[in-house]
């Protein structure tokens, strides 16, 4: 049998732990970067913008051990990932705030939503804690 057809298995049988603590660990490094790209082009102005780069390596770490063990993303994985969702829904408050504090808040949209913080990117960090609190409820592959 193919690795894909093995995957493909796999998912229909809710066997995903391991890929889904991989594709955790994976995706939570390239976002990382973005976060802190964006945030650099602010100055930091808020200390809270530094709060999900230091949640980032305990996820990174949590889902690399949850794709070699099952222990891990039945312990590790979810302990970590719920705080990376809790960042990401905190981050799209404090966004929405930050845009409703700019000159016209929502009633200016064509400048404040473009030119503001982006309401939605910190949905991307609740998406990959979600993942990995989804990785550990999965069945491990066989």
């Amino acid at each position: 049998m193919g690795a894909l057809s093995r995957l493909v298995a796999n998912a229909r049988r809710g066997r995903l732990q391991r890929t889904l603590s991989a594709t955790v660990a994976a995706s939570a490094l390239p976002l990382a970067f973005e976060v802190y790209l964006e945030h650099y082009k602010g100055s930091f102005g808020d200390p809270w913008e530094w709060v999900p780069l230091w949640c980032t390596p305990p996820v990174v770490l949590a889902g690399a051990a949850g794709a070699v063990s099952g222990r891990a993303a039945r312990t590790a994985l979810p302990a970590a990932s719920a705080l990376y969702l809790a960042n990401g829904i905190v981050g799209i408050v404090l966004h929405t705030r930050g845009v409703h504090r700019r000159p016209g808040g929502f009633r200016e949209p064509t400048y404040n939503l473009v030119m503001g913080p982006p309401l939605l990117a910190p949905g991307s960090l609740a998406l990959v804690g979600g993942m990995g609190l989804v990785a550990a409820l999965a069945r491990r592959e066989r």
